[in-house]
């Protein structure tokens, strides 16, 4: 029996995460009382056959979820149980929830006539933040297009169903980026490879992404490319073991360009793939390729 527990910040998209994974045959419930994921999970595994994968969301409603010591003492009983659970983390900007709120016109839960809106997602995100620690995943949804969260949502989905020895590894997320957007909250090793040749200005290029064949081409053709590559696998090798010897079960590398559509999609792909093939459970998603190929777009109709 499979579990993820949905979770993070109001407004960063748990509701549509939920439906989203629904679409994907789980069985999920929103903000199950913390007092009753142990039985909730009991009865789930009892009808294992009919539905294989269940997910629950909680959030700051449920305050007392949110104690360091409450969440370690459910994780560990959870396995002394024998069940798996995956945490999901849903996060994005202050400027961006602030917006969604406005946009929304709902309150949010922690906001009062004494709480400001600004204030109330400040003592949220402290409040979340052991829990955020604990996660297995965490998917920042400040850029991210519906489609772009259910592809991740899909290759977790994917990845929560590998065998026992694969899910006791440390789970890799590897991004792409663009500087000029800014840097990803969620990154613990960011690389920054606006030092490779760059397809934007050549002219049959510069309209096409790193996921693209000729892109992809001619951004791993460079000799400062292949030299980059086998130095940052190196590196990798190197840190990842101790990353997990100290206990750390998720790490983001993020890897940046200028416009985050080009060279750091393509490394980005390369990297992803490198450490799919040496084991570790490993996501691939690219933050800003949608926004770049939108103004693409927009540049060619004014034109």
């Amino acid at each position: 029996m499979r579990f993820l527990l949905l979770t993070g910040m109001s407004g960063a998209g748990k509701s549509a995460a939920l439906r989203y994974l629904e679409d994907m045959g789980a069985f999920c419930v929103d903000n199950l009382p913390p007092t009753m994921v142990i039985k909730f999970m009991e009865t789930c595994d009892s009808l294992s056959s009919q539905v294989p994968l269940t997910a629950f969301a909680v959030d700051v409603r449920s305050r007392a979820f949110f104690d360091l010591k409450a969440v370690s003492r459910l994780l560990i009983e959870t396995q002394e149980l024998g069940y798996h659970m995956d945490t999901v983390f849903l996060e994005a900007s202050d400027d961006v929830l602030v917006s969604r709120y406005k946009e929304s016109r709902r309150d949010h839960p922690l906001a009062s006539d004494r709480v400001t809106l600004t204030e109330a997602i400040s003592k949220e995100r402290n409040m979340l933040q052991p829990l955020r620690e604990t996660a297995a995943f965490l998917i920042d949804t400040t850029n991210l297009k519906p489609k772009a969260l259910q592809k991740q949502l899909q290759q977790i989905v994917e990845g929560s169903g590998k065998d026992e020895e694969k899910t006791n590894l440390m789970r890799l997320e590897v991004m792409s980026f663009g500087f000029k957007r800014g840097l990803p909250k969620s990154a613990d090793l960011v690389w920054d490879v606006r030092f490779l040749p760059n397809p934007f200005y050549i002219p049959e290029l510069c309209r096409h992404s790193g996921l693209d064949e000729d892109v992809r081409d001619f951004v791993m053709g460079s000799e400062v490319t292949k030299e980059f590559l086998k130095k940052a696998e190196d590196l990798l090798d190197f840190l990842i073991p101790h990353y997990r010897d100290e206990g750390k079960r998720r790490l983001v590398i993020a890897i940046g360009c200028t416009g985050g559509a080009h060279r750091s999609v393509a490394i980005t792909e390369a990297i992803g793939h490198y450490l799919e093939a040496e084991g570790y459970p490993t996501s691939i998603h690219h933050r800003d390729v949608d926004v770049e190929q939108a103004h693409w777009k927009n540049s060619n109709e004014q034109d």
